[in-house]
């Protein structure tokens, strides 16, 4: 191992003495597994992510280990784990590798990468993330939970996220948080961790790269691991992130099933205006699941939030009023008097 490789922030739970060398040659990748590669030509992602979120400026011919992963993001790229080590892409800055078969208008093309190798362990055998993951953590009851979910990519999720982390911090509550799909990269769980959370994970904590095209065991395994890890910490209120939409096929699989409903008390709804909300508020309640209020981009705009609230009959909440301890603690009731119901 060269102390010239940069390492990407989805390798952060792998201990770089497990690394024992390269296998190159013939093999099939799997999502998941580390591989170093050679930078080819920078495009889109100019900077990688480290495993402490510094984001190292890249080169051509610089020499980075990331994982292989499938990625889904409207706003950015569709790529898939390819079938061989041949040329793909960094299809994410904090450390993704993957063949992009679909991207934004708006986005420059995808920074080109030469795979060297699989990385291996002494015993000779392909290191994967899912071998590094938390390890569910015995625990008795879980905290309450609440979980935020949205219209889509740049809703408002995450900050929906932090604000009430923020405002249940400032009532006095211990806090975990956790984000629990998405592609990996840092800047949510770190904002999580500013908001006041005391304990902050996310699905690379649990072996996983990205969720993109994960089954609904695997989804649900996430789930289960990150939340039992947050109670065993002593977590009194968890808060949780689910990324993209509602329509998004992970997504719509996860938060539609049963044992998710039996794993919250409460849901927040972002959204970028009023028919997002209305509609995303109707396809949670016909699911039976408890929306305890809305948030998101809309709350930017005042006419926005007026015509929600008249649309949903549902409390509208600004970031502001989400941090505020009295505005967010008064949600645990109202999440247990829907549960109720």
């Amino acid at each position: 191992m060269s102390n010239d490789w940069k390492f990407a922030y989805t390798t952060r739970r792998v201990s770089r003495r497990r690394v024992a060398g390269v296998m190159a040659g013939d093999h099939a990748p799997r999502a998941g597994d580390l591989v170093l590669a050679e930078v080819l030509e920078i495009g889109q992602h100019a900077r990688l992510e480290g495993p402490d979120s510094r984001r190292a400026s890249l080169f051509a011919g610089d020499q980075i280990v990331v994982c292989y992963g499938n990625r889904y993001a409207p706003d950015q790229f569709e790529g898939h784990v390819p079938a061989d080590l041949s040329e793909c892409d960094l299809v994410a800055a904090g450390g993704v590798a993957a063949r992009v078969t679909a991207c934004h208008r708006r986005m420059d093309p995808p920074t080109r990468i030469a795979p060297v190798g699989l990385l291996h362990d002494h015993a000779g055998q392909r290191i994967n993330l899912r071998d590094h993951g938390l390890t569910p953590a015995p625990y008795a009851g879980r905290p309450t939970t609440i979980a935020v979910v949205g219209t889509s990519m740049n809703s408002g999720k995450t900050t929906t996220t932090a604000h009430l982390v923020r405002g249940l911090r400032a009532a006095g509550l211990r806090v975990g948080a956790a984000k629990v799909t998405g592609t990996g990269a840092g800047g949510d769980a770190w904002l999580m961790r500013d908001a006041g959370a005391e304990v902050v994970y996310d699905f690379t904590d649990a072996g996983v790269a990205s969720t993109s095209l994960l089954d609904l065991p695997a989804l649900h395994g996430i789930v289960d691991t990150l939340l039992g890890n947050l109670a065993a910490a002593g977590a009194e209120v968890a808060v949780f992130e689910v990324a993209d939409g509602l329509l998004q096929a992970e997504t719509a699989a996860l938060v539609g099933s049963p044992r998710f409903a039996q794993a919250v008390d409460g849901m927040l709804f972002a959204a970028g205006e009023a028919m997002g909300a209305a509609a995303g508020v109707s396809w949670l309640r016909e699911r039976g699941l408890p929306v305890l209020a809305i948030s998101g981009v809309l709350t930017s705009a005042p006419l926005a939030v007026r015509e929600t609230a008249a649309a949903t009959g549902m409390p509208v909440l600004t970031y502001d009023e989400l941090a505020t301890g009295a505005v967010a603690e008064s949600l645990i009731p109202r999440a247990q008097a829907l549960l109720a119901a």
